[in-house]
């Protein structure tokens, strides 16, 4: 690798803002001696679109979490990043996010790319006033002098329906669905080209998160911004995104766009979570998945899924399915959706 990666290009404004290509990313322990690998990201290539809100869902432990930390450059030991690129498109400028100086990504965090951890007292201070956070995280980014940040951060809150009150209280004095709020107003104060967004909805009551994803879905369509939206609620994705790819133990089984994975699903661990939704009148008994999430410490050979398969072929066992084009907005890794003989 180069020490780093700063490419001008001419087209860039037509690239997609993000293209991770052949991502891994494994936690490495040691024990009595030993090496493990905890192979959370494996292989996983995907591009999202200028203004394009991707979904990443799976179920809890498929590598959701460490796929966007991985993706962000927000690697900490033991985790670290065995092979392949990430690279962003930022103001006709494209940046291999692993051949960064600290000061480079530093930079490039908050104004270009922001994140939306999972749990807001992840973010916020307990010990201190909302305004430190805001003041601490994007200060600095915005190069205006005191007074004229604090109006923009006020005018803000407003526009997210937020009094800008709450910038004097403490995370405690707020209820959950206003600190989530407050944590999305700091993570787009900056106008950020590219956001991500962990499970943001996670513990909020069904009207709060009903908030919740209309005020992104009203970010994403006035900023202009991509957003990597992480959650394994289907039915939000339903709501929100635009494209959608599956995750399974560390593997990306199934992309399309969100009407066409929600009407023809075409892996069977895809077609187990759609299933798995309940509608309005729909009285009759969901079958579960049989078996359980494999470790990854030491996952199955061949297809990862195929323990739990029933559409498992002997084939599927030996050897990892590659990624199939069944549209250009839709591919599957599945020996049974491809076509291979039992």
């Amino acid at each position: 690798m180069q020490t780093e990666a700063l490419l001008h290009a001419p087209e860039a404004a037509t690239q997609p803002t993000l293209v991770v290509e052949r991502l891994k990313a494994y936690y490495t322990t040691k024990a009595f001696g030993i090496d493990r690998d905890i192979r959370a990201v494996d292989d996983i290539s995907l591009t999202v679109a200028k203004g394009e809100i991707y979904g990443i869902a799976g179920e809890s432990s498929s590598g959701k979490t460490s796929l966007i930390k991985t993706i962000v450059g927000a690697i900490r030991p033991p985790l670290h990043v065995v092979d392949g690129t990430v690279r962003f498109n930022f103001g006709g400028q494209s940046y291999n996010i692993y051949d960064l100086k600290p000061d480079k990504l530093q930079a490039i965090r908050w104004r270009h790319l922001s994140y939306i951890m999972q749990g807001s007292m992840n973010v916020l201070n307990p010990v201190r006033r909302i305004r430190h956070s805001f003041y601490d995280f994007a200060f600095a980014h915005m190069g205006l002098d005191s007074a004229t940040f604090w109006d923009k951060v006020r005018d803000h809150l407003r526009r997210l329906d937020l009094d800008p009150g709450v910038l004097d209280s403490y995370p405690h004095q707020l209820s959950g669905g206003m600190r989530q709020r407050t944590t999305i107003a700091l993570a787009t104060v900056c106008t950020p080209e590219f956001i991500v967004a962990d499970e943001p909805t996670t513990a909020l009551d069904v009207i709060v998160q009903r908030d919740v994803l209309a005020m992104l879905r009203d970010i994403q369509r006035d900023l202009g911004s991509s957003f990597l939206f992480v959650t394994h609620d289907m039915s939000v994705h339903a709501t929100v995104s635009d494209r959608v790819g599956i995750v399974y133990a560390g593997r990306l089984v199934e992309e399309a766009d969100t009407p066409t994975l929600f009407r023809g699903a075409r892996h069977p661990y895809t077609q187990h979570l759609v299933a798995s939704l309940p509608k309005i009148g729909d009285t009759t008994r969901r079958a579960s998945l049989p078996g359980r999430p494999p470790s990854l410490a030491e996952p199955p050979s061949g297809c990862r899924f195929h323990p739990r398969c029933p559409l498992a072929m002997d084939i599927c066992s030996k050897e990892v399915p590659p990624m199939t084009n069944l549209t250009p907005r839709h591919r599957v890794a599945c020996f049974a959706v491809s076509g291979a003989t039992p």
